[in-house]
């Protein structure tokens, strides 16, 4: 495909992108920011476009694919973080310390 008709091709499909983007993300600044960047990697990817590809559906599954790795990054990056500070809870408590001196225990 032409450059500049790529270009404008996708240029044209801006709003549904950006619907489609904050369907996704349920946040107007993070839906610009998703089009942005399905906007980089399809210009950066563009000779790997087929001119008898349906190029509505091929910028969709960047977008998508994108969120989805974006997603799963987040979430093993939690996850890391919140291991560490279970481990630093468990490593940082005194060990002769017990769940029961926490407490003022009183018989009655």
């Amino acid at each position: 495909m032409v450059s500049a008709n790529f270009n404008s091709e996708i240029i044209s499909l801006e709003p549904s992108l950006t619907r489609y983007a904050f369907s996704l993300t349920s946040n107007m600044e993070d839906a610009k920011d998703l089009v942005q960047e399905t906007y980089f990697k399809a210009l950066n990817n563009q000779d790997k476009f087929d001119e008898q590809t349906n190029i509505k559906a091929w910028m969709y599954t960047i977008m998508k694919n994108t969120f989805i790795n974006d997603y799963r990054r987040r979430v093993k990056k939690q996850a890391i973080f919140n291991k560490d500070v279970q481990e630093f809870v468990l490593i940082s408590r005194p060990a002769e310390t017990s769940p029961e001196s926490d407490f003022n225990f009183r018989e009655l």
